[in-house]
């Protein structure tokens, strides 16, 4: 058995890479502050997450990023290369879109798809794909994602 290649790096590169459109989605769904609030802790376990804003910002983000497919679903190909693009090996992009996929088969929905309904789905995935990276211990330093996008800035 081999042991997977260090990750926080790669998480730390693709988070800084999902953030760089944070601002458009945020004018765009015109939301106020306290949805960075929300994804500058969104690492921490003990956050709970509770806006759904922050679940219409993902989606927002995804598809700006074409991560996900039109039902608002990941784009399972998309989202592998994303993650190698940002420095992720095949084996830990293959183990990111694996624990996306699980989180959004757990929180499937059968009945109304709309926006807000959707929001609240994506959200409950992103705290599953955030429980799952910790569990591997691959949670990337939130301090030093923002030092890196303000630093592009």
């Amino acid at each position: 058995m081999r042991e997977t290649e260090p990750s926080k790096d790669p998480m730390k590169y693709i988070a800084s890479g999902f953030v760089k459109v944070l601002e458009e989605c945020k004018h765009e769904l015109n939301m106020n502050d306290h949805l960075i609030a929300d994804l500058f802790h969104y690492w921490k376990l003990e956050y709970t997450l509770l806006n759904r804003d922050t679940g219409c910002a993902i989606i927002c983000m995804g598809k700006k990023l074409d991560l996900l497919d039109a039902s608002g679903r990941m784009h399972h190909g998309n989202a592998q290369e994303f993650a190698k693009k940002h420095g992720a090996g095949d084996e830990v992009a293959s183990q990111i879109v694996q624990i996306i996929h699980d989180c959004e088969k757990k929180h499937e929905r059968d009945d109304d798809e709309c926006l807000r309904v959707l929001c609240l789905r994506v959200l409950e995935v992103a705290k599953c794909f955030r429980t799952g990276i910790h569990e591997l211990n691959w949670q990337p330093n939130v301090e030093v994602i923002v030092s890196e996008v303000l630093t592009e800035i």
